[in-house]
Parts: structure tokens; C-alpha cells; sequence
């Protein structure tokens, strides 16, 4: 039995977007594959509102975060966290020998304004990175607000993490004055993993020109040049999942809509939230919950693992807490195509399994 994923990724994909993944291979060098790249590019230029280059990589998003943060830093980087994958970008760049120091918030707390002035205003930094959705936390940044403050600083790098909100909710890279914006299929964009983009100012490719040691696979330059000469990747990509992702990405901007997309996501999560301080309490900070997934704190001290088996047996999954917060908290997404009946009748599950 198929299981319906109220997972943060990977979603369940539509049959439609699946069976472009079956379309005959061609030539990566080819021409078809430099329009096949360039068809996509523009689509995500609209969802990203951008004029800047598109980029693709045959990877996860994590992929690109390493890519652009090993690749724009030159002097420091500011790396601010509020969970789990703020913790990974740091840990790319220690890993990296890049150097990097961590600004962590409390639990359940934003990277605020204030605290990314308080840093760039030292002088040490030349890149900043910030998680605008995490998936750990149930938490959305504020990084049109951040980008204000950055604007301040010419000299640094902007870099935002928008793996599992892209799709899910408006962001206007060129508006916020984000230098990378990068994301991932697997999510909000209801497309299987394996893939990741992102949006890269003319500013970042010119400083990763100034970096030594970008590597080789995930050279920003690199695969910036492939991509503004040719409308291609300087390595083999994955063109099945490009023909998925040009499919769906036709699909979000024409058939459903972007603002409309964005106001379901929006009405998923508030059914989410009244739902969860009915019976329970949220995790995050309000003011800056997740469209996409919402962390509730297990104030019954029920075993969510216990829970999830069975609601396995009914077609069901959803997500332990993350990390330090497993069986102290647990997550329901509501992102890529879910729709509000199937939301709520994996509410009225739980309700039944935990008699609530």
C-alpha cells in the first residue's frame, strides 16, 4: 500500500509529472537539452521573480548550499541558524575551510533583522546565509526583511536557503536583493529528488571569480558558464528529471497559478496551526510560522513513533520531531499538491488513533 506522505519531502508526485521522467533520453549536449534547460529557466525566473541567471545541479539542495557558500566567500560568512539545516550550512563551510562563525537562535525563535545588523556592522563578513524555511523548526525567516539590511552592505553575499519553501511561498529574490536563491524539487515543487536550482546575481559569480579553491564539481563559475553560454550543465545532469520539472513548473505557473498556489499553501497551514492549539501547542515563534510545515509540541507525551505505525496501517505518514525535539514534537507538512480534504482526513486519523 502507497503511503499519502504529510511528510517535509520528499511529497507525493503527481502520475502525470512521473511519466516524464519516462521521456526517451537525449543528448546532453544537444540542442534539444539547451532548450529543454532554457524553457525551465525562465519559468523559474517568474517563480523566483528574478532576472538573474538560473542554474541547475544534479543534486540535492544541499549541493548548492555547499556550492555557493565555499564559492562566494572570500573573506567571512555569517552563517544564522534556526535549526537543523542553518546547522548544515555551517558545518559545509567548517568542513570547507571555509571561514564561517554560527549565529544561532533560541529554539523556536527567527534569524531577526537586528541580529544580521548587529553582525554585518563588525566589518567581518562578506556572505551571509539564512534558512528561509525550516523544516526542523516549522519556522519561515523573515528574508525580505533581512534583505533590507544587507542592502546596506554592498559588499556582501547574500545566500538563502529556500530548499522546502520554494513553490510554497512568495519569494522575490530580485526585491530582497538575494544573490543566491536555491532550492530543490523534492518539496513545494512536487517533483521527485534529485534536483536542485537556484537564482545567482551577477555580484556572486563575479566574487566566486575572486575565491581560490571552489573545487571542481560544484565550482559556481563553472557551471555559471555552461549555463549563460549554452543553456547547459558542465557535467552529465539528470534530463529526466528536467523534463519532469519543465512539465511542472508549466503546470504551477498556468494551471493553478501562482498566487493561488501560494493561498493554498497558506490556507493548509492555518488549518494546521488552529488544529494543533486545539489539542496541542506550536513550536514556532508566532509571526513566523512555516507554510509548508508546521512543528506541534507533543504536550501529551504520546509516542508519535507509535503513531505513525499506525497511521501507516490507514495510508498515512507524517514526521517524528527532528533531532533533539524526536517524540518531543512532531511535523505535518502540507506542501507541493496536497489539498484540504486530504489534509483534513489525516486530521480526523489522529484525532481517532489518539482519541482526541
Amino acid at each position: 500500500m502507497s503511503l499519502k506522505l504529510f511528510i517535509p519531502g520528499p511529497v507525493d508526485v503527481e502520475p502525470d509529472v512521473l511519466e516524464k521522467l519516462a521521456t526517451p533520453q537525449i543528448g546532453h549536449r544537444s540542442k534539444e537539452a539547451s532548450e529543454l534547460q532554457g524553457r525551465i529557466a525562465e519559468k523559474l525566473q517568474k517563480l523566483m521573480y528574478t532576472k538573474n541567471l538560473i542554474i541547475l545541479s544534479t543534486s540535492s539542495g544541499s549541493g548548492i548550499m555547499e556550492m555557493s557558500i565555499r564559492s562566494c566567500t572570500k573573506k567571512r560568512a555569517a552563517v544564522f541558524s534556526v535549526g537543523a539545516f542553518g546547522d548544515r550550512w555551517y558545518k559545509m563551510a567548517t568542513s570547507n575551510n571555509v571561514p564561517a562563525d554560527h549565529f544561532k537562535s533560541e529554539p523556536g525563535m527567527p534569524t531577526t533583522p537586528e541580529m544580521v545588523e548587529e553582525a554585518l556592522k563588525t566589518g567581518k563578513y562578506d556572505v551571509v546565509t539564512v534558512t528561509h524555511n525550516e523544516t526542523s523548526a516549522g519556522l519561515m525567516n523573515p528574508v525580505h526583511e533581512i534583505g533590507e539590511v544587507i542592502k546596506k552592505y554592498p559588499d556582501v553575499i547574500y545566500l538563502v536557503d529556500a530548499v522546502s519553501s520554494l513553490g510554497g511561498a512568495k519569494i522575490e529574490a530580485d526585491k530582497a536583493g538575494i544573490d543566491v536563491l536555491l532550492s530543490s524539487t523534492q518539496k513545494s515543487l512536487g517533483v521527485p529528488p534529485g534536483l536542485a536550482m537556484a537564482s545567482v546575481s551577477e555580484k556572486a559569480i563575479e566574487r566566486a571569480k575572486t575565491v581560490q579553491n571552489r573545487g571542481f564539481y560544484l565550482d559556481l563559475v563553472n557551471v555559471a558558464k555552461k549555463a549563460k553560454d549554452k543553456n547547459q550543465y558542465p557535467t552529465t545532469p539528470s534530463t529526466p528529471h528536467m523534463w519532469a520539472l519543465d512539465y511542472k513548473l508549466e503546470k504551477i505557473l498556468t494551471k493553478e497559478g501562482l498566487d493561488n498556489r501560494f493561498d493554498r499553501h497558506s490556507k493548509l497551514a492555518q488549518i494546521v496551526r488552529d488544529w494543533a492549539n486545539k489539542h496541542f501547542a506550536l513550536y514556532a515563534k508566532e509571526g513566523y510560522y512555516s507554510n509548508t510545515v508546521t512543528t506541534i509540541m507533543n504536550t501529551k507525551g504520546y509516542s508519535v513513533a507509535d503513531l505513525n505505525k499506525e497511521l501507516g496501517k490507514r495510508g498515512y505518514m507524517i514526521s517524528n520531531g527532528y533531532g533533539d525535539l524526536k517524540e518531543k514534537a512532531f511535523r505535518i507538512a502540507h506542501m507541493a499538491d496536497r489539498t484540504e480534504e486530504e489534509l483534513q482526513a489525516l486530521l480526523r486519523e489522529i484525532e481517532d488513533i489518539w482519541n482526541l
